[in-house]
């Protein structure tokens, strides 16, 4: 009976590891291919929980599923180049595979605190009908697990600081980059609830456009 609890205690292992936050020891051990595992499982919880909103529709259910992973997938795997030359501009690519580690680890506690979320987004569904009140309930969701996963961040980063004051430039460096991309994959992988009054679409009409652009029409508009 032991041996069939085992994967189950070490994924516990694992995200409660992630959860703690890692010494920079510890990040030089850690298999970036748990943090993945962690950020599909999660993620895809949530998302799956997201793609409720007006009823159990498969098709929504699945799409929300896959979206939540692969927005953060995408922002990360975008937002990386441009981190590791910043990191060798600035002489710290000697602790650039540690520094992945560590925002990997980042990532997988976003999702952990989604999926943690994921009831309250449950009873809000129910308790709340509204289609544009369900988007602005997921994106404070959203909010909420960001700020937990930069704390962890800049928490577990401090090592690093504390070995060169560059990765703090790194850092913020980092969460600019982030944040900007991960707006607009945001814009283009929309919708993330679903309409359940339209079809479900994996992609928007149009979705491959500027969300920065349409902000600023918005605002000119306003401003007219």
């Amino acid at each position: 009976m032991g041996r069939i609890f085992n994967p189950w205690i070490a994924a516990g292992a694992r995200v409660d590891e992630t959860l703690r936050g890692q010494s920079l020891e510890s990040a030089r051990r850690a298999h970036f291919g748990h943090f993945l595992a962690i950020l599909i499982a999660a993620g895809a919880c949530y998302g799956a929980v997201m793609g409720t909103f007006g009823g159990l529709r498969s098709a929504q259910i699945a799409c929300s599923a896959a979206k939540v992973p692969l927005l953060l997938l995408a922002t990360f795997g975008l937002t990386l180049p441009s981190f590791f030359v910043l990191n060798t501009l600035l002489g710290l690519r000697g602790d650039f595979g540690c520094s992945i580690r560590k925002l990997g680890a980042a990532q997988a506690t976003l999702t952990i605190v989604l999926a943690s979320l994921a009831p309250l987004t449950a009873l809000w569904y129910v308790s709340v009908p509204d289609y544009h009140d369900a988007i602005l309930f997921n994106a404070g969701m959203f909010a909420i697990a960001s700020f937990a996963a930069q704390w962890g961040l800049r928490r577990s980063y401090r090592e690093l600081i504390m070995r060169n004051r560059r990765h703090a430039w790194m850092l913020r460096a980092w969460l600019v980059i982030y944040s900007f991309v991960g707006v607009q994959m945001g814009w283009v992988l929309r919708p993330f609830v679903g309409d359940p009054a339209l079809p479900t679409t994996f992609f928007r009409k149009n979705a491959f456009t500027n969300a920065y652009t349409f902000v600023a029409h918005l605002v000119a508009e306003k401003l007219r």
